[in-house]
């Protein structure tokens, strides 16, 4: 059986929830020669041993009676020897079942004589936790998101309401429909929450607040298995550090003049040896980005707390990101996907021909050409008219054959791809982006780059 951490409080478990004290000893008086009962301790949501876990047995009918502990080894093993006849409950403790919010699940074992029984025993996979915590089947499509909140000095918070924000889109008489889809939570004495319903295998935006407290809002990718565990810390002071070091993924070399930047915080550029700090930051969980010229930019979850450790930026070259998709992307010709999707309508293209007659000094430049589409300066991103209120431009999402270039500016694109290497380019606005070019919660358009090959 498989219980949340709201019903731990409902239901406790006294064979399994004992003051560990009590379980010091790896037996009690009681000795007797009976079963060996042996197994692993297996972690079904990182498919691995679980490590160090505690393992313990007890009589089902009366713990007092009987009950040894040991601990499982470095692959997940453990034994107990000499169990006489009975019936037992078996199950462990680690950190990982805190983390999750889940209580131990027990097995149960029943001894008749001396043969040997092997019983393994684990974390349950994502769509029996999903189901205990969501309720419904484990086969249902929706995905679950668990885990703590904490202040800034790591105490669990309660009453915190936890949300996460999605973009729907469905097609119907009236043309394609977009809408923002929201779930909410509040996390329970023990600072536990759970986002239910959320969309498997996407990308959603969640954000954490309690009156003045609050995190940034914070892109996670969701598994297509459809669980996901986050913590996420509380700020509210601009009094945060963090510091860490940038270097290539090729030799691991430091990377010098890098820019670092925090959403809604401050930002600065990396020193001779790769390293920066950054201070006056909002605390809480916030995202940070990393951009390098010529170097695929990382964008990610960072937690200012106290006593944050160090943290660490491997970038690698835009070429060897992009020669790597060029392989896997060789079936995807121009001449079939293209030409398709610009039959169908619904972007604005620009062909190999059209290419030729620009005679660009940059590819930004054939941007220009194109109704709705704004290239500001070569340090800002590429804007489409027509955010969410139809009113304004928002940063259009960049692909080069067929990859997603997170906040690529005018400048990678001119860097990385010049007018002479361009076979065509596809533009769409926010209402008509094909399936294959939209971005998460992003709601804006998207450009597609190819080039030749």
């Amino acid at each position: 059986m498989l219980l949340t951490s709201a019903s731990r409080r409902a239901l406790l478990l006294f064979p399994l929830v004992l003051p560990r004290l009590a379980f010091g000893q790896t037996g009690t008086s009681l000795r007797a020669t009976g079963a060996r009962i042996s197994g692993y301790v297996y972690d079904s949501l990182a498919r691995a041993p679980l490590a160090q876990a505690t393992v313990q047995i007890v009589a089902a009918d009366d713990p007092s009676r009987f009950a040894l502990s040991t601990e499982a080894d470095s692959l997940g093993r453990f034994a107990f020897n000499d169990v006489p006849a009975g019936k037992y409950r078996l199950g462990f403790f680690h950190e990982m079942l805190d983390s999750l919010g889940i209580d131990p699940p027990l097995t149960d074992v029943s001894v008749t004589g001396t043969k040997s029984i092997v019983a393994d025993i684990g974390i349950p996979s994502a769509p029996r936790i999903r189901a205990a915590i969501c309720g419904g089947s484990s086969t249902d499509s929706g995905a679950v998101i668990i885990g703590f909140v904490r202040d800034p000095k790591g105490t669990t918070a309660s009453g915190v309401t936890v949300s996460g924000d999605w973009l729907e889109y469905g097609i119907g008489r009236g043309g394609i429909t977009r809408r923002l889809a929201r779930r909410t939570a509040k996390t329970g004495e023990n600072g536990w929450y759970a986002l239910c319903n959320v969309p498997a295998g996407g990308i959603v935006a969640l954000v954490a607040n309690r009156g003045t407290d609050s995190t940034g809002v914070v892109e996670v990718q969701i598994p297509t298995e459809g669980f996901l565990r986050r913590e996420i810390f509380l700020g509210r002071a601009m009094t945060g550090r963090v510091s860490g070091t940038v270097v290539s993924l090729a030799g691991s070399r430091p990377l010098a003049n890098a820019q670092v930047s925090i959403t809604g915080g401050p930002s600065g550029r990396t020193n001779d040896r790769g390293e920066f700090t950054l201070t006056n930051a909002p605390e809480g969980t916030r995202m940070i980005e990393v951009r390098a010229l010529g170097y695929y930019p990382d964008r990610r979850q960072v937690n200012i707390i106290d006593g944050a450790p160090s943290i660490r930026f491997v970038l690698p070259t835009l070429k060897a990101v992009l020669d790597t998709v060029k392989i896997r992307a060789t079936r995807l010709a121009l001449d079939e996907g293209f030409l398709r999707r610009r039959r169908m309508g619904l972007g604005k293209f620009i062909g190999p021909e059209d290419v030729v007659k620009a005679q660009a000094v940059n590819t930004t430049d054939l941007f220009r050409r194109v109704a709705g589409v704004r290239v500001d300066t070569d340090q800002d991103p590429i804007k489409i008219r027509g955010a969410f209120d139809s009113t304004g431009y928002c940063d259009a999402a960049i692909f080069i054959d067929g990859v997603y270039m997170r906040t690529f500016t005018a400048e990678d694109i001119d860097s990385y791809v010049p007018p002479r290497n361009v076979a065509g380019i596809e533009v769409y606005s926010a209402a008509f982006v094909p399936a294959e070019f939209q971005v998460g919660l992003l709601g804006c358009g998207s450009i597609a780059i190819w080039t030749k090959r």
